[in-house]
């Protein structure tokens, strides 16, 4: 055989009926077929992508639409993005009829205090499961997992019943405490923890350091990207739970920014501008969250599961 008709060698060695010989009809299609596919592969996930961003944003858009639209131009064509005739009466009726500020600074206190309590406490619990050796923690765990099944809508009236009787309603330690912890923070905070290395413990402990030392200044600084996504989790639905602010709270001066949007909704009607426009406002403080701890949170997906 000519020896020019031979396969030609890649630079790292390798032969291959690709790297720079002649290719036969064949092989030629098949190439042409694969890059066909690896084409066709990248327009559909950019599709997809296109179709998800729409699915999030759309609503989003639609919903500062009707902050700025009246009741009839709403009603005459519901699905229409834009509003036909504009009026600042929903971001008004937000912000003079409803005491904002002080509602804000409610919502504040209520959803940072008791996310940052909560971060406080599940991470000593699960500390205290994952890192510390003692008898009965199995059980101790799997009682916190139970609780899980059990709605938070059970134990609505006893728990409203204890702060009654402490005289914590309308008040903001009647807002917080009982919110400042989670089962579920618990489980992924425990989780996280067993993956880093013991010979964080053995090397602290060498150097003197105590349970609390060890906690604080070893634990905690490596499990930033856990705490982060955590923090924007319970944030967020503690920003928007609507229930439990209505339930222990009835003066407006101690509500929070979502239980007093209620007002807008009786029964003589819906004023459905300024609702959309109090729901607009109200996600802004969310939305800085999240652009603020993304760096985190998309670092904790990316890290889960490697050890």
């Amino acid at each position: 055989m000519p020896t020019d008709t031979l396969p030609r060698r890649s630079a790292l060695g390798l032969g291959g009926p690709y790297d720079g010989g002649p290719r036969s009809p064949r092989s030629a299609r098949l190439l042409a077929a694969g890059r066909l596919l690896a084409r066709g592969g990248a327009v559909l996930s950019w599709a997809a992508v296109v179709v998800g961003a729409l699915a999030t944003i759309v609503p989003f858009l639609w919903m500062l639409g009707v902050a700025f639209r009246t009741n009839a131009d709403l009603y005459a064509d519901p699905a229409r993005l834009l509003p036909g005739h504009w009026t600042m009466h929903g971001v008004h009726a937000v912000l003079h009829q409803l005491p904002f500020g002080r509602l804000v600074v409610n919502t504040f206190v209520f959803a940072g205090g008791t996310t940052v309590l909560l971060l406080l406490f599940d991470s000593m619990t699960a500390f205290a499961l994952a890192r510390l050796r003692f008898r009965g923690s199995n059980v101790v765990f799997l009682l916190i997992l139970a609780t899980l099944m059990v709605p938070f809508q059970v134990t609505l009236v006893p728990v409203f019943l204890t702060l009654f009787h402490l005289g914590w309603l309308n008040s903001y330690q009647g807002l917080v405490l009982p919110r400042a912890t989670s089962a579920l923070g618990i489980f992924l905070l425990r989780q996280f923890f067993l993956q880093l290395p013991r010979e964080l413990d053995d090397a602290a402990r060498i150097d003197g350091a105590n349970d609390f030392t060890l906690f604080w200044r070893i634990i905690l600084p490596n499990a930033r990207p856990v705490l982060a996504s955590l923090f924007i989790i319970q944030f967020a639905a503690l920003w928007n739970d609507f229930l439990w602010p209505l339930v222990v709270t009835s003066n407006a001066d101690m509500q929070t920014l979502p239980a007093a949007l209620t007002l807008f909704s009786s029964q003589s009607g819906v004023d459905h501008a300024a609702l959309m426009a109090g729901a607009a406002i109200s996600l802004t403080p969310l939305a800085v969250a999240f652009l603020v701890l993304q760096r985190y949170f998309v670092q904790s997906v990316a890290t889960t599961g490697i050890k």
